[in-house]
């Protein structure tokens, strides 16, 4: 399971009348591995998971959960036996009881593990005779945790799974994030909480515009990304395309690089154009989103400002 891919897209798209929401997206999931899936909002990322579960139909492009094609209903129901998935609105029936819910979900699954719904009942301090709908936004997502993971799913699915959570339950839901892939469950999981992704991710998958612009390890992101910083006594001049090269800022006499790979590389460049100073530096997650988005809001900022001025 470790080396296989659980799920897999080819040039996925989905539009909405004249709005791409996921634009040929290619990526793919490692088996038994946590995967962080990033983007801002608007990005494509609820869309891309509303593919993957069956529940929207992809404009054009293939996908694979599990080696079923998401695009076929038959084999959409296959991966529904499948997996889990935990939503933002958990989806829970709020007139039973944590004890009825519990009761009724288990009837459908015969793999269910007892032993792990009594441990997670306890671990949670679930209260079997309260209604759902009395439960807090936290309890809802322990309760929704706990019926996915007794369930002995394949892959965990999860959309903003900390949100609205305190500091405790959120260290709780990570623990437990932490331990599915021992256990034979790939965690594929969407937040906007970075340090979270940082702390439990073995993978990052990000994604803007419905593109994807990073779909890497984790340990390998940490190895290779680097900002190099180079100062000069004159203005910046102007550098050759090295490969790594992501980003180059020019400000007056400093070029400020994100660099995925070739930081020494790029660093010796500067040597070579006389650079004054030079700084490499190893690059948080946080910043290579930063990077990421705030040089497409530019971009989005400045179409519109071009679009309006025309219409003048």
């Amino acid at each position: 399971m470790i080396s296989e891919r659980v799920i897999q897209t080819s040039e996925l798209t989905k539009h909405y009348g004249d709005f791409h929401a996921v634009n040929q997206l290619n990526c793919s999931v490692r088996g038994e591995r946590i995967t962080g899936f990033l983007g801002r909002n608007g990005a494509g990322k609820s869309s891309t998971i509303k593919m993957l579960l069956g529940m929207i139909k992809p404009t054009s492009g293939l996908g694979t959960v599990l080696g079923h094609r998401i695009d076929d209903p038959k084999e959409s129901i296959a991966i529904r036996r499948k997996i889990a998935y935990v939503g933002e609105d958990k989806g829970l029936y709020g007139y039973m009881t944590v004890a009825q819910l519990i009761w009724f979900t288990k009837s459908f699954y015969p793999d269910w593990r007892p032993e792990v719904e009594k441990k997670l009942l306890a671990e949670y301090r679930l209260p079997s005779d309260r209604k759902v709908k009395a439960l807090s936004k936290g309890m809802r997502t322990k309760l929704a945790l706990l019926l996915a993971l007794s369930r002995r799913p394949e892959l965990l699915i999860l959309d903003e799974p900390t949100e609205g959570l305190d500091p405790v339950s959120i260290e709780e839901l990570l623990q437990t994030l932490v331990i599915a892939p021992a256990n034979g469950t790939t965690v594929f999981f969407s937040s906007h909480q970075l340090s979270e992704v940082e702390r439990i991710a073995d993978d990052i998958l990000m994604i803007d515009r419905g593109v994807a612009v990073l779909d890497m390890p984790l340990d390998q992101i940490r190895e290779n990304y680097r900002r190099v910083t180079l100062g000069f006594n004159i203005p910046a001049p102007q550098l050759p395309t090295l490969d790594g090269m992501e980003k180059v800022r020019v400000n007056g006499r400093q070029v400020t690089i994100l660099a995925s790979r070739n930081s020494e590389a790029i660093a010796q460049l500067g040597r070579e154009r006389n650079a004054v100073a030079i700084d490499v530096t190893p690059i948080s997650l946080r910043e290579i989103f930063l990077d990421s988005v705030q040089d497409q809001n530019k971009h989005d900022q400045r179409v519109h400002w071009e679009q309006q001025n025309a219409l003048v």
